[in-house]
């Protein structure tokens, strides 16, 4: 008998029928003499419609505001998940992330996990009953509300695992598993059976959406193995654990991409001590988060001051260059928001020289220019233009090996197809 932790994502319940389908994957792990505990994020697209509900009302809502109206949504599919498993003759509570001990700073929309005390949940557990937890959300020591940022129920999922000593954290989505590519951009990619902790955190930073990078951060930290999986089959998906008990690993274990960023690039910037720190100060105090940064050769004590930064945070960039670009004498600023991120993630790429001067040679070949270039000992990303990222994903794949020898063919599932697979699958 095992302790599992299953989290199950949005598309997962986004309605009656899927909600069900959940439930019933549970029961049949209860029934095979497991004990079970879900996580489950908000249905659908309801995240998202909250925010709009927010901002239709308020331009700028309150954080703490926010946190209490997001957190509703992971509230109703708790609750529902817990009715479909108890209509199938199973004992359910659901918990929110407060009577599930998820305890957290006090930073609104993107607190972080300072404790978990799990003693309702394993209380549940004895008493023969189906925890169900609401994901991305927890309390902060003043008894508020928090929620952990997009993505944030991988983070519940993994630190309740953690908290009950669970034998394994199954997170479930709509794809198979992590791939050496986004499979929608890349056909050929493959489904990789296994990542490294550190590969994987590449890859999330780098764009991939399979799961969220804190979430990885934290079973690093803990050790706790993740088995990424398809909410609608049976089938094997990808384990994400440490290294050492794995074979030695290719050169690029795989290609992220990230469409999201924005390139600002501050003009005639004065090539003088102490001025690069006041700009990233600046912006790091208004919580703007910069990613890959270049300054230019200085000419006639002058140079540029490029970075990335998330296109979310672009607003709070513009509001604090507006205040800082006078202040150091700067000419200006440019903003290319059609931009787009390609990495190249694997921990073979430290023992593995010419990985750059390939990739280099192969966009070259298609005639996609380089604008930026930032490297780790097992990341390379190169920022490209925003047309061009589906060619540069694509090339790159075939270039260093990983194409499949199968097209992956994306397909919406109907209820009745997914309960067929379900069937077949057992």
């Amino acid at each position: 008998m095992a302790l599992i932790v299953c989290k199950f994502g949005g598309t997962s319940v986004s309605s009656p029928e899927r909600i069900q389908n959940v439930a019933k994957r549970l029961v049949a792990r209860k029934q095979e003499g497991n004990d079970v505990v879900a996580v489950v994020s908000a249905m659908g697209k309801t995240t998202d419609e909250l925010v709009g509900l927010a901002r239709a009302l308020n331009a700028n809502p309150p954080a703490r505001e926010m946190d209490r109206l997001l957190s509703t949504g992971e509230q109703v599919s708790m609750s529902l998940l817990a009715m479909a498993i108890e209509a199938r003759g199973y004992k359910a509570m659901s918990f929110t992330g407060r009577q599930a001990g998820i305890e957290t700073d006090a930073t609104h929309l993107k607190a972080k996990i300072t404790n978990v005390c799990s003693e309702r949940i394993m209380d549940a557990i004895r008493a023969g009953a189906i925890p169900v937890v609401a994901g991305f959300q927890g309390i902060d020591p003043s008894g508020d509300i928090t929620t952990l940022g997009r993505g944030g129920s991988d983070t519940t999922a993994v630190a309740v695992a953690w908290g009950i000593n669970a034998d394994a954290c199954e997170i479930y989505s709509d794809v198979p598993g992590v791939y050496s590519a986004d499979p929608r951009i890349a056909p050929r990619a493959r489904k990789l059976d296994q990542i490294s902790y550190d590969d994987m955190l590449e890859m999330s930073a780098a764009g991939s959406g399979v799961l969220q990078m804190r979430a990885v951060e934290f079973a690093k930290k803990f050790n706790v193995v993740i088995h990424s999986r398809s909410a609608f089959t049976d089938e094997e998906g990808t384990y994400v654990k440490e290294a050492t008990d794995m074979m030695e690993e290719a050169v690029i274990t795989g290609i992220a991409h990230d469409s999201s960023e924005v390139k600002v690039v501050i003009r005639h910037v004065p090539d003088a001590v102490g001025v690069a720190a006041k700009v990233f100060s600046a912006l790091a105090a208004n919580m703007v988060n910069t990613d890959m940064i270049i300054q230019n050769i200085s000419e006639a004590g002058f140079t540029d001051i490029s970075f990335t930064c998330p296109g979310a945070d672009l607003a709070r960039a513009r509001e604090t260059l507006d205040r800082i670009v006078p202040e150091i004498d700067a000419k200006g600023v440019v903003v290319d928001e059609d931009i787009a991120k390609v990495s190249l993630v694997g921990t073979g790429m430290k023992s593995s020289p010419g990985v750059a001067a390939k990739a280099f040679s192969t966009l070259g070949e298609q005639n996609i220019n380089i604008l930026a270039i930032s490297t780790s000992p097992i990341r390379l990303s190169l920022v490209v233009d925003g047309g061009q990222v589906a060619e540069a994903v694509r090339c790159l794949h075939t270039a260093f090996g990983l194409d499949a020898d199968e097209v992956f063919e994306e397909k919406q599932l109907s209820a009745e197809e997914i309960a067929a697979k379900m069937a077949k699958g057992r």
